[in-house]
């Protein structure tokens, strides 16, 4: 037959062959190479280049290394030797073997080069040896490839299939894609698989996150559930999810949904026959099933750091239904549901993951953060009652220094609890939403500065006035339509909302609408005004950061929470030292690279980012004179003062900056005498507080839009 075999051709196969499903009990395994080799060659190739992840592996590496490639070496022997009328199937079946292999193979590369090994515990030395060993065993197929089928076709698919997957991240506009393109640059046809390992050593040990993680400089998570894998060898270890970022999962890479469609009608309808009766009854049971799918892979990428680091990394959010966020029971009734029947499937995963491995004793345990909506005063009562069990959170919705230290100590309380009952608590993330609280008050300035100013106008007058500045912005369609139903201070708030106005109180449109009023003279003394103001504004969300973690981490703080803890709680010091390092400050939603590089520490942060932001990030760090370690422990630096007098003079910003009453209690408790103010919003403020209110309105749609997608495919099926 002819040996013209093209990537289409190639993909096809790949695509078509499904993976033997994980069960238990194991099927017999010889050793930890005949291990990897069966588990790749059943379709679960990443699984089987964790599994030399561990530190049991450390001194046994090189061999079983070298006792894989003897094996691989005998099971390729000759079998691209074939004759013109070799049979069509036999064909496919070397194509989807040596897919499986070469794809293991190169995930162990990324591994071994990678920050994996770090946690693994491997020396350098072996290392080093197995990364030799397995590039020029794939050299040496490579070269076998060429000779037989005139190129290395099934390497190269392989390589760029890789690639590819990089490549779907935010549908390009991020960090990973960018890696993807920067390999490919390097990739040199005569000698593939050289110049994509050195590719990644390259595009691996310069970046910023990669040199951070490992000079201990912070802890970073990824805000997005795509990618994960090579966000990993760079040494993040969160990813915060959600309903609407499961729903981006789905729409960035459309075969998840045909992926969840062959889940549904092979499992789902026969252990819930139920929801395909009566699918709008069960309709959240349902959407919460499409998520837990969507992030499998997440759970499954992160169970290397999670269980080496003894839970106290390698987290993965989920966010309960936005519906019950309010409803303590319904929550803590959901995350429990949600945690056993992932530590089901995880206990699987885990079985083939550290097989031939004495530890970990304990398999299954969900590497799971809960996201609890801090938007409502339940959420106090919700983190503590599932930190008491083990299940740890990731406090969300939290703009304000009283939200984020009262829950935080609530996670605290429940961990104390835990560690009572003999239970070890996980990690848990108290958010900082300092990007979206940016977001809302620029908002409120650019609202307050037009409305101000148009007031003593006539109505004919300010109507002129914002259909000019609608025109300017190019309002169009409904946006135009919605705008005509709207009353004068709607028109505003609609008009310099950061989806119309672009978050920009400098926008050109905005301020000659300002200067239409007649309220301003001067157009560049204006212009001074709302730059000091803008200025001012993209330190908003680092000075609430900054301040909740001096209030919790500081070390003059510290010291009287592991009082509190021992006081309160009847544990030990060590006990209440646990306890504290297991919370993180996430610092989170971010708009600019300094939104990072402001708030960094070696303790007590996880900085989770965007995509796009990662690539922002990266790119800064790139630039001439950027010093890594000019930014040790950023989170405790000065910020400038000037800048937080103009911030003061904002309402909402006071509301975030201050302790309420409640915190001044909570503080009082554990003797903290510091004065931190009086004015920060109450604890049953919290659900209207401005950006509480606009992110809850805006997870609600997203959660409900993607609630019907999934309802319209179990209707589909049924």
């Amino acid at each position: 037959m002819s040996t013209n075999i093209s990537s289409d051709y190639i993909s096809e196969i790949v695509g078509e062959a499904k993976p033997v499903p994980l069960v238990l009990p194991v099927s017999p395994r010889i050793d930890h190479a005949d291990h990897i080799i069966k588990t790749a060659l059943d379709g679960h190739m990443k699984l089987a280049a964790d599994h030399v992840l561990h530190p049991e592996m450390r001194g046994r590496l090189t061999e079983t290394i070298s006792s894989l490639i003897r094996r691989l070496s005998l099971l390729f022997e000759d079998e691209l030797s074939f004759k013109e009328n070799l049979e069509k199937n036999k064909l496919e079946k070397i194509i989807i073997k040596r897919y499986r292999i070469y794809d293991t193979l190169l995930e162990l590369l990324w591994n071994l080069i990678g920050i994996e090994k770090k946690w693994a515990r491997l020396s350098d030395e072996e290392v080093e040896k197995s990364i030799e060993a397995i590039t020029y065993a794939l050299g040496e197929w490579e070269k076998q490839e060429k000779e037989k089928l005139g190129s290395s076709v099934i390497l190269r698919y392989t390589i760029d299939s890789q690639l590819n997957k990089m490549k779907l991240v935010n549908k390009g506009n991020s960090m990973v894609a960018w890696m993807a393109m920067e390999i490919e640059k390097e990739l040199k046809d005569e000698k593939l698989v050289e110049s994509y390992t050195q590719a990644i050593r390259k595009i691996v040990k310069k970046n910023f996150y990669y040199v951070a993680y490992k000079e201990s400089l912070c802890k970073f998570g990824n805000d997005y559930a795509l990618g994960l894998r090579w966000l990993r060898h760079l040494g993040y270890v969160q990813v915060s999810t959600n309903p609407p970022l499961a729903a981006i999962a789905y729409d960035d890479d459309p075969s998840l949904w045909e992926s969840f469609k062959e889940y549904a009608r092979e499992n789902l309808m026969s252990e819930h026959p139920e929801w395909f009766k009566e699918p709008e009854k069960y309709v959240d049971a349902i959407a919460m099933e499409a998520t837990r799918f969507a992030l499998l892979d997440n759970f499954y990428v992160f169970r290397i750091p999670f269980v080496l680091s003894k839970y106290h990394d390698g987290l993965v959010s989920y966010q309960l239904n936005p519906l019950i966020a309010d409803n303590i029971e319904k929550s803590v009734a959901a995350a429990r549901e949600f945690a056993q029947r992932l530590e089901s499937t995880l206990a699987v995963y885990d079985s083939y993951l550290f097989w031939g491995y004495d530890e970990p004793y304990e398999k299954g345990r969900p590497n799971l953060v809960i996201k609890v909506a801090a938007a409502y005063p339940a959420s106090i009562e919700i983190t503590r009652r599932l930190n008491e069990i083990g299940i740890g959170q990731n406090i969300t919705l939290s703009y304000t220094v009283a939200q984020e230290v009262i829950a935080g100590v609530a996670a605290l309380e429940g961990m104390a609890r835990a560690i009572k009952k003999g239970i070890l608590p996980t990690q848990t993330y108290d958010t900082n939403m300092g990007g979206r609280l940016e977001d809302h008050l620029r908002e409120s300035i650019a609202t307050s500065f037009l409305l101000k100013a148009i007031e003593p106008l006539d109505l004919e007058k300010r109507e002129k006035i914002l259909d000019n500045l609608a025109s300017k912005l190019n309002l169009r369609g409904e946006n135009l339509l919605e705008l005509k139903k709207k009353n004068i201070r709607e028109k505003i708030e609609f008009l310099t909302s950061k989806r119309i106005l672009g978050g920009n109180l400098l926008n050109p449109a905005y301020i000659e609408a300002l200067m239409e009023t007649g309220a301003y003279i001067n157009k560049e003394e204006l212009i001074r005004m709302l730059s000091s103001f803008d200025n001012a504004l993209k330190l908003s969300g680092t000075f609430i950061a900054q301040r909740v973690y001096e209030i919790l981490f500081s070390p003059w703080n510290r010291q009287k929470w592991l009082e509190y803890l021992v006081k309160n709680f009847s544990i030990s010091k060590n006990d209440a030292e646990f306890i504290i390092d297991r919370l993180d400050l996430l610092p989170a939603s971010k708009r600019k690279p300094i939104d990072t590089l402001l708030a960094l520490s070696g303790r007590n942060i996880t900085n989770t980012e965007f995509p796009n932001h990662q690539l922002d990030v990266v790119r800064e760090a790139m630039k001439e004179g950027f010093k890594i370690e000019d930014y040790t422990e950023t989170i405790m630096q000065n910020l400038d003062e000037s800048q937080l007098k103009i911030l003061l003079s904002i309402e909402d910003f006071v509301k975030a900056y201050e302790a309420s009453p409640e915190l001044n209690q909570l503080l009082e408790k554990a003797e903290i005498k510091m004065n931190y103010g009086n004015r920060g919003i109450q604890t049953e403020e919290w659900p209207s507080y401005g950006p509480c209110a606009k992110t809850l309105d805006e997870f609600t749609k997203a959660y409900l839009n993607f609630r019907s997608k999934v309802l319209n495919v179990i209707k589909e099926l049924k």
